[in-house]
This record gives C-alpha cells, sequence and structure tokens, in this order.
C-alpha cells in the first residue's frame, strides 16, 4: 500500500474521529450549553499545551531531517571517496591498476545495485559489501611503489580507502529508524492531549468551527506522518539515495 495512500486515509480517519465526536457532544449537552461559559484558564491552557506542541513537532522535524541529510552526506563522502581511488589509481602500473579500478567498479555496482535494497529492507549492510571493500583495500596497501611518483600517489590512495570505511561505517549507522520510542510515545501523547483540548473549548456544530477542527487534527496527523516518513533515512519515502555513486560511476550504470 502506498504511503500517500495510508497518510490519505490517516488523515481522514483522524477528521472523521473529531468530528463525530464533536457532533455527538454536541448533542448529548443540548442546546442549553453556552461556549462563552468556558473559564479563562482551560483558554489558556489549551493556547499553552499548543504551542508547547508545536516546538517538539518542530524539533522532532528538524532533528530527522538533519539524520536524513547526513545519510546522503556520508553516501556522497563514500562514492567520492571511491572514485578519487580509482581516478589516483592512474599512478600504478597496468596490471595493478586495472585490478584496483576493477575491484572499486565491482563494490560500486554491489552497493548500487544488491546492498542497498538489502539496506532498506534490512536495515543492516552486508558481509558481501564488506569483503569488497576490503578487496580494495588489500589492493591498495599490498602494492609496493617502485617509483618517487608511485610512492607519493601511494599514501593518498590509502587515506582514500580509510575514508570509504569511515563513511561506510558511518551509513551503516544510520540505516533503521532514529527516533527512539519514547519520543514516539511523547508526540502521540502529545498529539492526543493536544486534540482532546479542542473539546474543552465546548466548540459548537457550526461549519466553521467542525471545519477548524478538522483541519488541524489532520494537520497534526500530517505532522506525524512527516516524522515517521523522514525517520529511517534509507528505507522510507524521502529516503537517502545511491544516486552520488551513479554519477562518479556513469560506466556501470
Amino acid at each position: 500500500m502506498s504511503e500517500w495512500l495510508v497518510l490519505s486515509i490517516a488523515m481522514a480517519g483522524v477528521c472523521a474521529v473529531v468530528l463525530s465526536v464533536t457532533v455527538l457532544r454536541h448533542r448529548r449537552v443540548g442546546e442549553s450549553d453556552d461556549p462563552t461559559e468556558t473559564p479563562d484558564v482551560i483558554e489558556y491552557m489549551t493556547m499553552m499545551i499548543g504551542v508547547v506542541y508545536a516546538i517538539v513537532l518542530g524539533l522532532a522535524i528538524a532533528g530527522v531531517w538533519e539524520a536524513r541529510s547526513a545519510a546522503q552526506d556520508n553516501v556522497r563522502a563514500e562514492a567520492q571517496a571511491m572514485h578519487e581511488i580509482s581516478e589516483r589509481a592512474r599512478a600504478y602500473p597496468e596490471k595493478p591498476r586495472e585490478r584496483l579500478r576493477a575491484d572499486v567498479d565491482a563494490y560500486v555496482s554491489y552497493v548500487v545495485d544488491t546492498e542497498w535494497h538489502h539496506m532498506s529492507v534490512n536495515d543492516a549492510l552486508t558481509d558481501r559489501g564488506s569483503a569488497l571493500l576490503e578487496k580494495v583495500r588489500h589492493d591498495v596497501i599490498d602494492y609496493e611503489p617502485s617509483t618517487d611518483f608511485q610512492a607519493e600517489a601511494y599514501q593518498p590512495l590509502s587515506d582514500y580507502v580509510t575514508a570509504a570505511d569511515e563513511a561506510r561505517g558511518n551509513r551503516a549507522d544510520s540505516v533503521g529508524a532514529t527516533m527512539p520510542g519514547v519520543v514516539w510515545f511523547g508526540l502521540i501523547t502529545g498529539a492526543l492531549v493536544t486534540i482532546g483540548m479542542v473539546f474543552a473549548l465546548q466548540i459548537r456544530r457550526t461549519a466553521r468551527e467542525l471545519v477548524l477542527a478538522g483541519l488541524f487534527s489532520a494537520l497534526i496527523a500530517f505532522l506525524l506522518f512527516l516524522i515517521w516518513d523522514f525517520d529511517a533515512p534509507f528505507s522510507r519515502g524521502v529516503s537517502a539515495t545511491p544516486e552520488p555513486f551513479q554519477l562518479l560511476f556513469p560506466h556501470l550504470g
């Protein structure tokens, strides 16, 4: 089922529940109930709860978006490091150069074509990907430079292998959900309390008030969905992509 379809159903469901409760409550209290008699303290508490919850929602959205951006930056750093290894291998003789480039291409192809899907489904990297990167490391480290030009290229190549390994480790740390369960508990509880305070204001069954109550509830449902969608940087709708690998290694596409 499409995530946007789930969002639409959730928003419609929340609106239906809120509007149904409002209508039923209005019928129960009858026409004699006067909404102007709502105590000022309830109006103040409703306002403060709404403000505090809005701040919490904003911080949560900023946090998951920052995690998603960091995940994409890690992918970009990994792709750039592998690209530099492939390009700087030109300092090596033909046989070790072609072997190194072939192993780099094998690693990139595996990451884009196989590991990426595995990562999005299982929230983990694969041992095969680590083995392919280790093979690249051995190609670089095991080679013994025979000229000053090759010796000058050796250390930068080693540094880029280390950078690729570090970026891969950061990518591994970014898979899966980033928001702790206790935070989700607070967000959902806060949403229920915030929407529940709408009824404390004794809203009537006028079209204007019903529309506002429905839109307010739908907005909270949408923001919670947005946080959930950003929460797993590699496995949900607005996720990090292998595009940096595809841009730097177009011959593998």
